[in-house]
């Protein structure tokens, strides 16, 4: 866990080492999330750069037989 400190203007910085992990750029927006007593910051992603993120992923799944009343 990182700590940052509040600017004056209520700033601030990401830690490099999360702007990278997350990529991060000069721009790139956040949506902003107070959830119980913390605030999340989430990158506001593309759709059209989302494409194709999950290929290859195994989408079968086990499923248990409808029971019949």
């Amino acid at each position: 866990m990182k700590a940052v400190k509040v600017s004056p203007k209520y700033q601030v910085v990401i830690p490099r080492e999360i702007r990278e992990t997350m990529d991060i750029r000069p721009g790139t927006k956040v949506q902003i999330l107070l959830y119980e007593n913390r605030i999340e910051l989430i990158p506001v992603r593309d759709p059209a750069r989302m494409r194709g993120f999950v290929k290859g992923i195994d989408t079968t799944v086990d499923r248990e037989e409808d029971s019949r009343v």
